[in-house]
């Protein structure tokens, strides 16, 4: 789908990568390929920001993403590089790709066999089969056509979307209203309009409150599939950085960045242990709040505290790491358990009064049920995760409260009764995105993809205050989500040949 435009060389030009998050990897790759001197500062002491990974008691954990969606862009991205991902990781396909547990008792497979997902889509609603291809040929449209013109490209300003080429690129897309006004116009049964919407999460909004654009997330899932990559997320991330570095980056772990001071051409980036690079560029896959507020002067910052206090962040998350005796039957590789009602978890998220859901909708994940070398022989490997508000405290006396009304969920609600099977045990919530990757309010992902922060609304890959500073990753266009990212690298990258 995409071809990498030819890029100016950057030959002799020196840059300093802040954070090594997809984001920071994929600029990374295209700077050191396009002939620049790259350097990656990554606070933390595994590369691959969020998608990180916990080893503990035999057991190996993705600690952040662990869906591997639109194989495309993987491809695309090695493809600019002239390589495949199957030089650095396998993947296998998963069968089902998700298995559902509705809370009053309903269990539902969603599977690669589209005739089979068609049936069961005409089991709950007469017609709803049909509905369903109509749906998906209106995204794959919406896929395709927003992909290369949309998503590709870096529409940051009102004057890139008023001419005729985006007009007539967007005739037909969904780009008014909200997903659950699109969705209701195919399907009444509440089920399905779940079935097709569970993947906002993933984009860290509500039925209510995301772009209908994003009913493309269901071509994604229903039709280019769902992979399991081989070591997991934490193995594409090895595989990334083992291009990198052929590429030439040279990466320093346990390095957080104190302060960005200067100028194109005479930039100091200084580390929390004193250490300085002089760079000519910098470029931050940090928090972009935190870059800002943190670690830039006043006077070198595009928006003040009150902006990023106004935004809309994206669910913070409950995990729950844990290792289990024992077989987790019937549960699938991935699995949601869903409310039939899911509208107030999603108002104890973006609501007036953010709390603690008390009939949680949540997703759990047994790689152990793929991949055999997650957890000891005859153990699983399973982690539970429940997308909270941002913000929220989470301290212990909260948390051991939160964690027993989920362990007692997940066995009336699944029959997986682990309350006495566990192994090992480690929460990870708000207060560790903070600290662990200095995320604004503890938010898991970024902004939201709400209609007011989605394309030209979201922050710039350019700083408006500083030549020479740029910024990647979830908080920019094209926005969250492991492919997203990759593509913001690409897209940075070339904001900084255009203005070299």
């Amino acid at each position: 789908m995409n071809a990498k435009p030819p890029m100016e060389s950057a030959d002799g030009r020196s840059v300093v990568v802040v954070g090594s998050g997809f984001g920071g990897l994929s600029t990374a790759c295209y700077l050191a390929d396009a002939g620049a001197d790259v350097t990656v500062l990554e606070k933390n002491g595994q590369l691959g920001g969020r998608a990180s990974r916990l080893y503990a008691d035999g057991f190996r954990f993705d600690m952040g993403p662990s869906w591997y969606l639109m194989p495309d862009v993987f491809e695309d991205f090695f493809a600019d590089f002239g390589r495949r991902p199957g030089q650095y990781y396998g993947l296998e396909r998963l069968d089902p790709h998700y298995r559902i547990f509705f809370k009053d008792g309903d269990r539902v497979d969603l599977v690669p066999d589209l005739a089979q997902n068609r049936e069961t889509f005409e089991s709950y609603e007469p017609g709803a089969g049909e509905a369903l291809d109509e749906y998906l040929e209106q995204a794959a449209y919406t896929y395709d056509v927003g992909m290369e013109h949309f998503v590709y490209e870096d529409r940051s300003r009102l004057r890139d979307f008023i001419d005729l080429d985006v007009l007539r690129y967007a005739h037909g897309l969904s780009l008014l209203g909200t997903m659950q006004d699109h969705v209701e116009d195919y399907f009444d049964h509440p089920k399905l309009q779940q079935i097709v919407q569970y993947s906002l999460v993933f984009l860290g909004g509500a039925p209510s409150n995301t772009p209908a654009l994003y009913n493309l997330m269901s071509h994604v899932d229903f039709e280019l599939g769902v992979y399991y990559p081989e070591e997991g997320m934490g193995g594409v991330v090895d595989g990334v950085v083992a291009m990198a570095e052929e590429l030439g980056v040279e990466f320093y772990t346990d390095s957080p960045v104190a302060e960005i001071r200067g100028r194109e051409g005479a930039f100091a980036v200084r580390t929390e242990d004193g250490r300085e690079f002089f760079p000519d560029e910098v470029v931050s896959d940090a928090d972009y709040a935190h870059t800002e507020q943190d670690l830039l002067v006043p006077e070198d910052r595009q928006y003040d505290a009150d902006y990023w206090d106004s935004r809309t962040y994206a669910p913070s998350a409950f995990l729950l790491y844990l290792g289990v005796e024992g077989d987790v039957e019937p549960l699938a590789h991935h699995t949601l358990v869903l409310p039939t009602d899911w509208e107030d978890h999603f108002d104890t998220i973006f609501g007036d009064d953010p709390s603690w859901p008390e009939d949680p909708a949540y997703y759990l994940c047994v790689p152990s049920k793929t991949d055999d070398t997650v957890a000891p022989e005859d153990h699983s490997n399973l982690f539970a995760l429940v997308p909270i508000a941002p913000g929220l405290e989470d301290g212990p006396t909260r948390r051991e409260q939160f964690r027993d009304l989920l362990l007692d969920d997940i066995a009336d609600h699944t029959g997986v009764d682990i309350r006495d099977r566990i192994v090992f045990e480690e929460t990870f919530s708000v207060s560790e995105f903070g600290e662990r990757y200095n995320s604004t309010q503890g938010t898991a992902l970024g902004l939201a993809h709400t209609l007011r922060q989605t394309a030209l609304f979201r922050p710039p890959h350019a700083s408006t205050a500083v030549d020479g500073l740029y910024f990647t990753g979830s908080y920019t266009t094209p926005g969250i989500g492991v492919p997203m990212c990759l593509i913001s690298g690409q897209l940075t990258a070339e904001r900084m040949a255009r203005e070299r």
